[in-house]
């Protein structure tokens, strides 16, 4: 009974090929605003995500407004690290210079820091090595560049060895970073190096650190409550001495953010399927008057309301499922044109959202076929007969 139902239901859908392309669109809009919002979100998140992960999701930054008369030196961070929630602690002195090399300069950004540092960010070498405890405590006039900072001065990346002019001293590169190729560095954009805090310091005129970065030993909860403490101890129990930022609280944020982001553009598309949904039990009703001496015909030869109801319901569900079907070959052609538009980011469909399209559609299906089902199976089988439309 269904398999006829179903070839019944295909025979009606396929006579009126445009009335059933028409009918379907509204379903078809429905999921692809579904399924194209909900993976651009997810998309984005999951970029954001690993770029706050790769600048160090595991770490507790520290920048000081206010030393209150009690600075924070180079030698209290062997303090700082010596705490039982703490691993490493490095500052992070900068200030803006300008690099030569022969005729090409550039202004960079130029870190002040020490070798915890490398560890804390995760950083990772081309070539060469990193600041060495050696480096700092000579104040030795070393750097490490970024990748592009090399390729922009020297036009190679491979410069360990060569002399580098900053701010009028001669540093000599002993390192240079991997290529970043994240988000934030193409959006960010810029150039930066690598310095002793001791030479940095000192060329910047501030010989305290003013910001400093700290990696858990445990839980990171932990780590933020021990820097905490330490600098309403340090800062007389002034708060707004300074601002702590736990990294992995704004992972979580964002995930919060963009998980109430996913659920809210979803409810939006999902009122498109809504309105498809009207549209199919708009066509049925249509499609019951249309063929009501068809039914009185059934009924006569011997179908039941269960029939009639099974073989208008199949054809309402058969619509929103072809709909959803159309719709999720569309989505899935948009979200790879974005893709290449977008190149540091890539949109697919998860299984999850293409299960919830079809759910909803075959939901939709259903709901909104009962009824227009419902009214054909109580036609009273001589009135249908007599019915001359």
């Amino acid at each position: 009974m269904i398999l006829q139902s179903l070839k019944m239901a295909w025979e009606a859908i396929t006579s009126n090929k445009m009335r059933s392309f028409l009918t379907m669109l509204g379903i078809i809009i429905g999921v692809v605003a579904l399924v194209v919002l909900v993976s651009l979100v997810n998309g984005a998140t999951g970029a954001v995500t690993s770029e706050i992960t790769a600048l160090g999701n595991d770490m507790v930054t520290v920048n000081i407004k206010d030393d209150k008369g009690s600075p924070i030196r180079l030698e209290d961070l062997d303090e700082i690290a010596a705490l039982s929630a703490i691993g490493d602690a490095a500052p992070s002195g900068s200030m803006n210079a300008t690099a030569k090399f022969g005729y090409s300069d550039a202004t960079v950004s130029l870190y002040g820091t020490t070798p915890a540092y490398y560890t804390i960010q995760g950083l990772t070498l081309k070539y060469g090595r990193f600041l060495k405890s050696t480096d700092i405590e000579n104040a030795s006039y070393v750097t490490v560049l970024a990748y592009n900072t090399a390729q922009e001065l020297f036009g190679k990346a491979d410069v360990v060895g060569e002399q580098l002019s900053i701010d009028g001293r001669n540093f000599l590169i002993v390192g240079v970073l991997e290529e970043d190729t994240s988000l934030f560095a193409s959006l960010i954009g810029g150039y930066s190096a690598y310095a002793p805090f001791t030479v940095e310091s000192r060329m910047a005129d501030e010989p305290y650190v003013t910001s400093l970065a700290v990696s858990p030993a445990g839980n990171t909860g932990e780590t933020e409550s021990q820097m905490d403490n330490f600098m309403l101890t340090r800062f007389h129990q002034d708060e707004d001495a300074y601002h702590l930022t736990n990294m992995s609280s704004i992972s979580d944020a964002m995930s919060t953010v963009t998980g109430t982001l996913s659920l809210l553009l979803g409810g939006i598309a999902a009122i498109s399927l809504l309105v498809g949904g009207i549209g199919i039990m708009n066509i049925m009703l249509v499609s019951v008057t249309e063929r009501t001496k068809e039914i009185g015909i059934r009924k006569a030869i011997g179908a039941g309301k269960k029939s009639i109801m099974m073989q208008f319901l199949i054809e309402a569900l058969m619509v929103s499922l072809m709909g959803c079907l159309l719709g999720l070959a569309l989505s899935w052609l948009i979200l790879e044109v974005v893709t290449l538009v977008a190149k540091t980011i890539s949109f697919s469909m998860s299984l999850g959202v293409v299960l919830l399209a079809v759910g909803f559609s075959s939901a939709i299906g259903l709901i909104f076929g009962l009824y227009p089902a419902n009214k054909a199976a109580n036609k009273h089988p001589i009135e249908a007969l007599r019915y001359e439309g």
